[in-house]
């Protein structure tokens, strides 16, 4: 895979309006483990190369298991292995990330509003739509990941 253009230096003034809200989510209430769980698996189903390997990579520093790591994708079939707060944010992600398929059901908002108060579900959501925008220029522009470089 080759790169089309670096788009942070193609417009850099786009990308630090992206990064102020990267920032901002960083001081933030939610863990960062959490958040980088759910960065993780939208990315995965974005299917960004770049976003994954990064995430990944961020995971394993911040001391997520191997084992918990690579059932990410499949976390619903992990039995406890997630917390209730993660599986929560995993499925508000999936839930946001998919919007195009059924909406946003009634049901995944309550079981998100159920684990997280206005603020942090709010906040949630803003790392779920940067991560979207992020995987879409990383996929767009071929963006390389760390392992292939």
């Amino acid at each position: 895979m080759t790169q089309r253009i670096d788009y942070t230096k193609a417009s850099p003034e786009g990308y630090q309006a992206f990064g102020a809200v990267y920032m901002t989510l960083q001081k933030s209430a939610l863990p960062k483990a959490l958040v980088d769980l759910v960065y993780l698996r939208v990315s995965q189903i974005n299917g960004c190369a770049f976003c994954i390997d990064m995430h990944s990579r961020d995971l394993i520093k911040s001391g997520l298991a191997q084992d918990k790591l690579v059932l990410v994708p499949v976390w619903r079939d992990a039995g406890e292995l997630f917390s209730a707060r993660e599986r929560a944010a995993l499925a508000w992600g999936e839930s946001v990330t998919c919007v195009t398929r059924n909406g946003i059901p009634d049901a995944d908002y309550a079981a998100a509003a159920a684990q997280f108060n206005d603020k942090e579900l709010a906040d949630l959501t803003y790392a779920i739509g940067l991560m979207n925008a992020f995987n879409r220029f990383g996929v767009a522009f071929r963006s390389t990941p760390a392992a292939a470089a």
